[in-house]
């Protein structure tokens, strides 16, 4: 009888062992959230609320926001926001200023999100970094050298709409700097191939190791993804900058970038590639490699507008 007892119970655990696994089977399962992509007909609108609540598991915020012009009327929806680490920052109260991307099959989604919220009690708010890109703020001209070792500034853009982007030579992980590059030779040969745009977009991948990517090393690099020997890096430019100063770009950019511990050769870092107007002033700024040529020409295209 004890017997049958101590095996019916074991047959039981192994019933709920199977449920449990079951249960984590299919929630591992589960597809990952993935960020659309904006089409070409998708549509922006600015969004101005206060947050009501943070759903981080399904990567949503529920908004009670004010009339979209043109779009909708005031109420209070949950808006899909790709960004964790924005949604992670997100409180119930913080007002929030973003812009609605609508996609022509009536997807939408939140991007460029600014948060701002009044403090709690013993709370003290931080002050603006003024030397970090924001939107709208004037970039400081910035010295660099390029891939011809001739000297070149952000003042040299002005009047053309500029992306940038972070690189170094030897970076072996396609999902970073040879994604950016890639993508950026691409757009280069293209704007090259068009009469309307090949004299007023520019392209500058800075490289944030400056004692390995000397001038001759950058234009070795950039040749081998436009393969044309013969290329004349005036929609492309490769640069770099003393330490000190590539340090500076990259604080006012955003980027974070540092010598792995156990392999000097590697860095470790993030990515950031920004739109600057023909005025000087950043437009758009891309957090990450998820982001296509596609919608890096139209930041740059709405710049000349």
């Amino acid at each position: 009888m004890v017997c049958e007892t101590i095996l019916k119970r074991r047959g039981y655990m192994r019933y709920l062992f199977l449920i449990l696994f079951s249960v984590l089977l299919f929630i591992g399962c589960q597809p990952a959230i993935k960020k659309p992509v904006a089409d070409a007909n998708a549509k922006r609108y600015p969004l101005k609320g206060k947050v009501v609540s943070v759903d981080l598991e399904k990567q949503k915020v529920t908004i009670q926001h004010e009339k979209v012009e043109n779009y909708m009327d005031a109420m209070t929806m949950p808006f899909p926001l790709y960004d964790k680490d924005i949604l992670q920052t997100m409180t119930k109260g913080s007002e929030v200023k973003a812009e609605l991307i609508v996609n022509s099959d009536g997807d939408y989604w939140l991007e460029n999100v600014v948060i701002s919220a009044a403090p709690t009690a013993n709370q003290t708010i931080p002050a603006i970094n003024d030397n970090f890109a924001q939107i709208d703020k004037e970039v400081p001209d910035f010295k660099l050298t390029n891939q011809d070792g001739k000297p070149v500034s952000f003042k040299d853009f002005r009047g053309k709409a500029l992306a940038i982007t972070f690189i170094y030579s030897r970076c072996p992980l396609p999902e970073y700097c040879i994604l950016m590059s890639r993508r950026f030779s691409d757009l280069a040969i293209q704007l090259n191939n068009s009469a309307d745009l090949k004299d007023k977009v520019r392209l500058l991948s800075i490289s944030f190791d400056p004692a390995t990517d000397t001038p001759e090393t950058l234009k070795k690099y950039g040749i081998a993804y436009i393969k044309n020997p013969n290329y004349d890096f005036t929609i492309w430019q490769l640069a770099t900058a003393p330490d000190a100063d590539v340090r500076k770009i990259a604080d006012f950019f955003g980027l974070r970038y540092e010598v792995d511990a156990s392999n000097k050769a590697i860095f470790n870092h993030s990515l950031r590639t920004v739109v600057i107007a023909p005025d000087g002033k950043v437009k758009k700024v891309f957090s990450g490699g998820d982001w296509t040529n596609d919608e890096l020409l139209r930041e740059l295209e709405t710049t000349l507008k």
